[in-house]
């Protein structure tokens, strides 16, 4: 199928859904914890600093967006400023985010499990949980695209309600006294909090990869993606408001299941039940996502002869690419039993704050040369230019924050994929929009 055939009919409210629902996934319901052990009150500044950091990221997307409206999102901005070899690194770097990303929502799971049977948490049977967790999505997916995107809608369903009814309620079991700060956090104790905290602000890269099927995307585009974006700052801004209200210090305790424990105090062991709950399916939900999007990297790499030409097979009866689905999932499963999801959520970070760092240079150099879509006029900041130069100090400061080792493994793999470009020359036109 060309562009020249795909329908143009995602609108507004369409793509703010995907966007939003892409956004707040399993890292919500984890990562209230580790923020408050790391700030305690002073926690939403995180959140603030974060969010400031992600506008100025969704902007450079908006200006490179309402540039470029062929499919492929983030990939298409970056290969129409820089060329396919630049985006090819950028699709590596976002596979590499996407595959650290399910490892580590697989390994929270194994985690919540755990809470539920012991059994599941640690040892043979968090191995054999996460075979069956892993293996079982990409059966699914092997067996259909349909039946992949069924599994997506029907969890999507039950991740938002346990979130508005913990806010809803524990907003009045909050007292102020909680809230009040013993002493401001240092600019490196802030800063790596929102080195961690920026995995749950990420998605906006996948909700825009059906850009060549987006109406009007100069005016779409920008509009869906602020809007996304503040909802969910207020969301979460108020459960972590509420999970640090009501657990206090107890919260840096409640590391694997934060907003679980502050519902027990609030709800019950009902309300524990519900949060529980509603964790599982979120992560199922972000997990069947992944299974059913990412895997098609591997495949368009195989398939323009970047990575082996095995990984662009497709099943003879499910006509799905059932070789790249399946070396996914099993790379998510190894690496979920090998890492935590502190450790994996770290280099995933990394990985998708170097493709955020493409992009906003990526927007600057297609503003530089006044590319267009379809002729369509497109979206400005105010400040013009300085917008992406921004976002890419915020995204630099950001890495400042991690670590030699994180570092080094998102260095290593773009170095691998460099030396496999150059051996296997350069992909067809297009091939790096995956």
């Amino acid at each position: 199928m060309t562009e020249r055939e795909l329908v143009r009919g995602i609108g507004l409210r369409a793509l703010t859904a995907a966007v939003i629902n892409a956004t707040v996934g399993a890292g919500i319901f984890v990562l209230p914890g580790a923020v408050g052990a790391s700030l305690g009150p002073a926690a939403p500044l995180a959140y603030i600093a974060c969010a400031v950091t992600m506008g100025l990221i969704v902007a450079s997307l908006a200006m490179a967006g309402s540039r470029v409206s062929t499919t492929g999102g983030p990939y298409a901005y970056v290969e129409a400023a820089f060329g396919p070899y630049v985006a090819f690194l950028g699709g590596v770097l976002l596979w590499l985010s996407c595959v650290l990303a399910a490892a580590s929502v697989a390994s929270a799971l194994a985690s919540t499990a755990g809470l539920v049977l012991p059994a599941l948490g640690a040892g043979l049977g968090r191995a054999v949980f996460l075979v069956l967790l892993l293996g079982g999505l990409a059966a699914v997916n092997i067996r259909g695209v349909r039946e992949g995107a069924g599994v997506v809608q029907l969890l999507t369903l039950g991740k938002l309600l346990p979130l508005i009814v913990f806010v809803a309620v524990g907003v009045f079991f909050v007292p102020p006294e909680a809230l009040a700060w013993t002493e401001a956090p240092s600019p490196s104790a802030l800063g790596e909090t929102v080195l961690l905290l920026v995995f749950a602000f990420v998605g906006v890269e996948l909700a825009l990869m059906p850009s060549g099927e987006v109406r009007e995307p100069a005016r779409t585009v920008p509009r869906a993606v602020f809007l996304a974006l503040g909802i969910t700052t207020l969301l979460y801004l108020a459960i972590q408001t509420v999970a640090q209200g009501v657990l206090a210090s107890d919260l840096a305790r409640a590391a694997d299941a934060p907003l679980a424990e502050a519902s027990a105090r609030f709800l019950g062991s009902g309300g524990r039940s519900l949060v529980l709950a509603g964790t599982a399916v979120s992560m199922l939900g972000y997990l069947s996502g992944d299974m059913l999007g990412s895997p098609r990297l591997l495949f368009a790499f195989g398939r323009d002869g970047i990575l082996p030409a095995g990984l662009a097979s497709v099943h003879a009866r499910f006509h799905t690419p059932h070789v790249a689905i399946a070396a996914h999932a099993l790379l998510a499963c190894a690496l979920a039993f090998v890492g935590t999801f502190g450790q994996l959520v770290l280099v995933s970070n990394v990985a998708v704050l170097l493709l955020y760092l493409l992009c906003s240079a990526g927007a600057l150099e297609l503003a530089r040369r006044d590319v267009r879509a379809d002729g369509a006029r497109p979206f400005e900041m105010p400040g013009g230019r300085v917008v992406p130069v921004l976002a890419c100090v915020a995204v630099l400061w950001i890495l400042s924050n991690a670590t030699w080792e994180e570092l080094a493994v998102t260095g290593a793999v773009a170095a691998v994929a460099t030396a496999l470009y150059v051996l296997r020359r350069r992909p067809r036109r297009g091939g790096a929009s995956g």
